[in-house]
């Protein structure tokens, strides 16, 4: 094989996160040649800088929850503190096997990983270091970064969640700028840890892309854990010094603490990538992609969090895996948005899949929509775990079941089921027929399909 052709490749791929690594995966498994470029670490945002971390974090404190509260269980346990040295040790590990296991993967399939920033040089080429990378497709996936504010530098007390991953310290008091789900999952975390947290919004609610009656749910349940926060305004500035930051808001008032977590969303990375260049049709950083993740460009694909929706790493995952099978002729049918599986894996949880009833009432008329709420005091497994919460159902009249939205402690592993249900069309009978094992807390969602069924039994009113 000469120099000149051993870089062309069935399938250039540029980055390596969870759309990107998927996607090489299964089109090496489909008998492509495959090239993965990457300039950080494979497995990306998700697996160094984001879901992985984060839940990780989020499990040392539940821990430390159940530690402090554990005498209500009748266990006798003191509570004496968070080691944060320990507790990023436990988090490095777990994000290392994954690591580990991730490169094992690639590797073993035959995929050409490369390490070096890419850069789109022409219709399906990428170069790297000097050295160019052709493919007969390419799917662009070089994901997303931890915005900011016009006018807001990140530094020093003033961070993102890139920095507060790497926190050695437990702060006696921080302030969330954002409630949406990175804000409040490290203001879950650093409650469990003893910090005094305020999350600011500029919205009305937290997590405003949530159906309104999850955001309300939230909002009881963090008043009810300490942790305050303010909707509807607007921040206006920052300032800090040695002693910590001191944020003022839109109308005047001001709040102190040790730091600032700037959690206001995720950008698209494609800057300087050659993209504009090379005529990919663009919106605001974003890559346009049709339905079938094709972009303007015949054979130039697009996947992840730079194409315009949810910036959810199992999004991407799914993206990948199509685009692999879609270039390979197999004609896989085309991803539904509404049908992706949402966790914000604060402590209670919250997840959601398909439509919130505001949204299925302006799809379908208010008068074709019916909704129930089933109240977890009535599941023995959630009284047990001490849990308050719910499972909303939204159906079309006589119809299927088109949203389904979850809050209460661990209830984003009932997310499968719900999933499943919204996909296939499911009706509350179908699924009200199937049986739920008592006690779990998989049985609240046979209870709420057949309470909307019109035959609740633990369920009041």
């Amino acid at each position: 094989m000469s120099d000149a052709d051993q870089h062309d490749f069935d399938l250039v791929i540029l980055g390596g996160g969870s759309g990107g690594y998927a996607c090489a995966l299964r089109a090496s498994q489909l008998g492509m040649s495959v090239a993965l470029i990457e300039r950080g670490k494979l497995g990306g945002t998700c697996l160094h800088n984001g879901c992985i971390p984060t839940k990780a974090l989020l499990h040392a404190a539940e821990v430390a929850d159940e530690a402090r509260e554990s005498s209500k269980f009748g266990v006798r346990t003191t509570f004496d503190g968070i080691d944060m040295a320990q507790v990023n040790k436990y988090k490095d590990a777990v994000v290392g096997r994954l690591y580990k296991g991730l490169q094992g993967l690639v590797s073993q399939r035959g995929v050409t990983f490369v390490a070096g920033s890419g850069r789109m040089t022409g219709p399906k080429t990428v170069e790297v270091d000097g050295v160019t990378y052709t493919g007969r497709n390419l799917v662009l996936a070089t994901g997303s970064y931890a915005r900011s504010l016009p006018g807001l530098e990140i530094g020093g007390l003033v961070m993102t969640s890139d920095q507060a991953l790497t926190l050695d310290w437990v702060p006696n008091s921080a302030i969330v700028l954002g409630g949406g789900v990175i804000g409040v999952e490290f203001a879950s975390v650093w409650r469990s840890f003893g910090t005094e947290v305020t999350i600011v919004e500029a919205l009305p609610r937290l997590v405003p892309s949530e159906d309104e009656s999850a955001s309300k749910a939230l909002e009881r349940a963090f008043r009810k854990r300490g942790i305050n926060f303010r909707t509807g305004i607007r921040f206006a500035s920052v300032s800090q010094d040695q002693h910590g930051v001191t944020v003022t808001l839109e109308d005047g008032s001001t709040l102190a603490a040790d730091l600032l977590l700037v959690a206001v969303g995720r950008g698209p990375n494609t800057a300087d990538m050659g993209y504009e260049e090379q005529g990919l049709a663009m919106d605001r950083g974003f890559v346009l992609a049709d339905e079938r993740l094709h972009t303007n460009i015949p054979g130039v694909y697009a996947v992840g969090d730079i194409v315009p929706g949810l910036q959810l790493a199992h999004r991407g995952f799914a993206q990948g895996i199509f685009v692999a099978e879609d270039i390979a002729g197999i004609a896989p049918p085309a991803l539904d948005e509404a049908g992706i599986p949402r966790v914000t894996y604060c402590e209670p949880e919250v997840a959601s899949v398909g439509y919130t009833e505001a949204q299925a009432n302006e799809l379908f008329g208010a008068d074709e929509v019916q909704s129930v709420e089933y109240n977890l005091a009535g599941n023995g497994k959630s009284q047990i775990l001490g849990t308050a919460g719910f499972i909303k159902l939204v159906r079309r009249k006589d119809g299927p079941v088109v949203g389904i939205h979850l809050v209460g402690s661990r209830m984003g592993e009932q997310i499968g089921e719900a999933q499943l249900i919204f996909a296939w069309e499911a009706y509350p009978e179908d699924v009200a027929a199937l049986i739920h094992a008592h006690p779990t807390q998989n049985e609240a969602m046979g209870e709420a399909h057949l309470a909307l069924a019109g035959k609740p039994l633990h369920a009041h009113g």
